[in-house]
């Protein structure tokens, strides 16, 4: 419980931080299929690996449940998490409708609707998973939100370092590109068609503390159609 409480407390600082970022050695996504080591500390969302490609796997995630922000209305990804963690940090802590506290879960997800400008505000929704003995009746919290998902199909990239504005975009694109040409890539455009064809989301696994082996990753969630062939 001490480790655990030391995991809380460590990332909660670094959110709150206005150290640049940059300064720390950045890896940018080549790797896949890395399993982050946070999941064999703290409960995350179980998924399964469908295909990995170069570059990207596809996963498969049963349904779960997640607490999330209202959307947030800022220029920077890392502000907009850092001031949605601190809502979700409350409400683990007990302020909450029951009280109660509730276990700490990676990843922490960010969905990211970039603005139409550098020197717009971008919409920003940040949610924690809900721990499995939690589901079935989360307790509420005022300007929070319960998603519920179903069968998920998620396109994923995984980069390390530490996240910082400049990178999310970059990473995003990244993954859009080593997916065009697959199988996949017709799914996932259905999905992001319209005013959805610039949405991602970023998910965050580790303690600010640790400085080697970070896993991050670029969401892009998709429907399948039936019958295709996996």
């Amino acid at each position: 419980m001490a480790s655990l409480n030391l995991f809380n407390l460590s990332f909660l600082l670094s959110l709150l931080s206005s150290s640049n970022l940059s300064l720390w050695p950045r890896n940018h996504g080549e790797k896949v299929g890395v399993f982050p080591p946070t999941c064999n500390r703290i409960e995350c969302p179980n998924y399964d690996v469908i295909h990995t490609g170069n570059g990207f796997e596809i996963r498969r995630y049963n349904s779960s449940t997640w607490i999330s922000t209202s959307p947030i209305d800022d220029i920077s990804f890392v502000g907009a998490t850092r001031d949605g963690f601190l809502r979700l940090f409350s409400y683990i802590q007990g302020n909450n409708s029951d009280k109660r506290k509730i276990e700490m879960t990676a990843p922490v997800i960010t969905e990211v609707k970039p603005s139409d400008g550098p020197f717009c505000a971008s919409s920003f929704v940040v949610s924690f998973y809900v721990p499995k003995e939690n589901q079935q009746n989360p307790p509420s919290a005022k300007d929070l939100h319960v998603q519920k998902w179903g069968l998920t199909y998620v396109a994923v990239r995984q980069f390390g370092g530490f996240v910082d504005d400049d990178e999310v975009g970059e990473e995003a694109a990244a993954l859009y590109a080593s997916i065009a040409g697959t199988i996949w890539s017709d799914a996932i455009d259905k999905s992001y068609s319209g005013g959805n064809a610039t949405e991602y989301i970023v998910a965050q696994y580790n303690s600010p503390f640790e400085f080697r082996n970070r896993v991050n990753e670029i969401w892009l969630t998709f429907d399948l159609e039936d019958g295709f062939a996996i």
